[in-house]
């Protein structure tokens, strides 16, 4: 049996189930299904052992911020049924690996992105996006401005390589998240008036994932809650 760095089996479970509870209650209290939620374990600076134990533990989304370890986990986990979602900032230049090892990107900013994702296409499976949205002031975050969130959704819908399934956002640091995510709410709204299937909102991560159900989110990004401290990279 594998174990993540410092964390066995059992406790990896109960962290789960911990999070599994929290969502659930606050997806009653937002009058929502809870099965309508996904939940997204992202292991970060984790080894690809952990994604093993989540597997065995029912876990099949799983998230990475860095297309390294992207790549090299996807490769050392294949004969697993993981769904990978790609949730970091993404450079064009590495457009093509991002794309042969993730099934959906969250993080797409940008027309030029959406270009590079769609030229490198190697099959006719489309590959699931959603239009990062910049709640922040920081025009030096990722992700667009929200006003500008509608045009870039009309040019990724005339990419046929690229699905629009919605948006996704990080909530500043200086913002209740609550009013964040209300206004990543408008934005998926509108996002939806030009693809009604694109009904993916990506938001909420360990601190602030109850305040995300409420405003909708269908997708969570949870890292240490359930995977531990990040082990020393050094």
């Amino acid at each position: 049996m594998t174990e993540g760095p410092g964390l066995g089996r059992a406790a990896l479970a109960a962290r789960l189930s911990a999070i599994d509870e929290r969502i659930a209650d606050a997806a009653r209290r937002a009058n929502r299904d809870a099965s309508e939620i996904t939940r997204i374990v992202v292991t970060k600076f984790h080894p690809a052992s952990l994604v093993r134990d989540l597997h065995a533990l029912g876990v099949r989304e799983v998230g990475e911020n860095r297309q390294q370890e992207l790549t090299s986990k996807a490769s050392e986990v294949s004969d697993l049924d993981v769904r990978w979602h790609f949730i970091g900032q993404a450079q064009t230049n590495k457009a093509s690996a991002i794309r042969r090892s993730a099934d959906a990107v969250h993080s797409l900013d940008r027309a030029k992105l959406a270009d590079s994702l769609h030229r490198v296409a190697e099959d006719d499976e489309p590959l699931d996006v959603l239009i990062q949205v910049n709640l922040t002031k920081d025009e030096g975050r990722g992700g667009i401005e929200p006003a500008d969130a509608s045009t870039l959704a009309e040019h990724i819908l005339s990419l046929s390589s690229l699905r629009l399934r919605g948006v996704m956002a990080v909530a500043p640091l200086d913002e209740e998240p609550a009013s964040a995510f209300a206004r990543l709410r408008v934005v998926a709204d509108q996002v939806r008036l030009l693809e009604p299937s694109a009904t993916w909102i990506s938001a909420g991560m360990t601190g602030d994932f109850v305040e995300a159900i409420d405003a909708g989110a269908t997708h969570l990004r949870i890292g240490s809650a359930i995977t531990g401290p990040r082990p020393d990279r050094g």
